[in-house]
């Protein structure tokens, strides 16, 4: 029988009383049929108020590559709360953990902490300013760099507002941004190489930075095509431009070298987020000496009561700990399960006659869904994204997934931890082929 949720309805109903909407981060309000709570998770399960267990794909939005409740990772933050929480002062526990990160990644000469991937976008665009001078940032549709005023601006404009093919519209999802802010952005295409040359050169001068998430898993999940991050850094090469590569979705997941080495590309600055703590609120800002000049002479004010929290510290450095010793197996042991996964999805999709089309490297990928009439092949950038995919189908197959426990991200995005194995694959597709039989019988268009 498919699951149900009243649990979860009941304390949605009493969250509203005491918290504005009922939840503290506004995209939690997307997952149906209710806002789901949950009580454990272990490994690649989790089990929400209403005993419903889950083979979980969704991983925290990404953050738990290492599985819920490693044992690992809960030692490692009890032995350190037992000598304290906070001390807004330094410990031995920051080098370990900044000399890791300095290991793993060539372009990370100096690091600095955070609590969250948003402020550490924010630091990173103030960083690129100062050093270069110049007031602009250029970034690319469906590309989410947090939810701060700066972070969204062109992320995800409705077809409605997109602007010319040329000049993606600079528009924001939120009230109460301050109006200039939006000035301070250039837009463009993902995956078009010549559209971001001549961006570049319309502005020439003025870029202080380019930033990108090096493959696009927040819309989609879209890969780089070949050439695009070798003209990135040719850009900001010859015009004296940061290059900032934001890994807070790919760090550690793509390998101890995150996805720069993966795709065989060296930034400026690495936005470092989710893996980096396996579920903490730990980020990092990671750069050459060059690119982090300002924060050294002080010139560039980077500051926090948490950062460098020694909970965090604990968590992150068992974290860095566990990739280091997978060597060459990661990332390819869960990119081979991933793939195993999208194949069973696709072919899931063939039996019941639903246009599902996976897409991805496997160790993370999104399920597109084909509207009618809509062209096969690879999605390559947020225009074609938004034309081809099939929103509302998909997140009544999603619903249908969830109540058969598997769960995926909302938006179609599913990630692998090093904690699932092939029977946990194997069973996650045999609960998927009642759901996908229940979809394919009572899907209905929108009229």
């Amino acid at each position: 029988m498919p699951y149900t949720f009243a649990k979860s309805q009941a304390l949605f109903e009493r969250a509203q009383r005491s918290i504005a909407a009922g939840v503290n981060s506004g995209i939690r309000k997307m997952e149906a049929p209710v806002p789901l709570y949950f009580t454990h998770g272990r490994g690649p399960r989790i089990w929400d108020v209403d005993g419903n267990e889950f083979v979980d794909f969704k991983l925290g939005q990404g953050a738990l590559l290492f599985g819920h409740a490693p044992e690992g990772m809960a030692e490692a933050i009890a032995a350190q709360a037992r000598l304290g929480t906070h001390w807004a002062g330094q410990s031995e526990l920051e080098i370990a953990v900044a000399e890791r990160v300095q290991a793993m990644i060539p372009s990370a000469e100096l690091v600095r902490f955070n609590n969250s991937a948003t402020e550490v976008v924010g630091a990173a665009f103030r960083l690129a300013r100062a050093a270069t001078g110049r007031p602009l940032i250029l970034r690319f549709e469906g590309h989410y760099h947090g939810w701060m005023d700066e972070g969204l601006v062109g992320f995800a404009n409705p077809a409605d507002r997109w602007g010319d093919d040329e000049n993606p519209a600079r528009t924001h999802p939120s009230k109460g941004v301050i109006p200039e802010v939006l000035d301070q952005f250039v837009v463009a295409r993902w995956n078009d190489p010549e559209h971001l040359r001549r961006r570049v050169d319309e502005f020439r001068g003025k870029i202080a930075a380019i930033i990108f998430e090096p493959a696009l898993c927040n819309t989609c999940c879209i890969e780089p095509v070949p050439g695009l991050m070798a003209t990135i850094r040719e850009l900001c090469d010859r015009d004296g431009m940061m290059m900032i590569s934001d890994e807070t979705i790919t760090g550690f997941r793509f390998g101890a070298s995150c996805a720069q080495g993966f795709y065989g590309y060296k930034p400026d600055l690495t936005i470092l987020g989710k893996a980096i703590g396996g579920g903490t609120p730990f980020a990092a800002l990671a750069g050459t000496r060059a690119a982090m000049a300002k924060v050294l002479s002080g010139e560039v004010v980077h500051a926090g009561t948490l950062n460098g929290n020694p909970l965090c510290l604990a968590a992150s450095r068992w974290c860095l700990d566990q990739v280091i010793a997978q060597g060459d197996r990661h990332p390819a042991g869960v990119a081979a399960l991933g793939r195993r996964l999208m194949e069973g999805l696709e072919a899931l999709g063939r039996t019941h006659g639903v246009p599902l089309r996976p897409q991805g490297p496997g160790l993370i990928f999104h399920t597109v869904m084909l509207k009618p009439g809509a062209a096969e092949g690879r999605v390559l950038s947020y225009r074609d994204y938004v034309r081809r995919h099939d929103a509302p189908r998909w997140a009544h197959l999603r619903r249908c997934l969830l109540e058969q426990g598997v769960s995926a991200i909302e938006r179609g995005l599913w990630s692998v931890s090093l904690t699932h194995t092939a029977a946990d694959i194997d069973e996650a597709l045999a609960r998927a082929g009642a759901a996908f039989a229940r979809h394919a019988a009572t899907w209905t268009a929108p009229a």
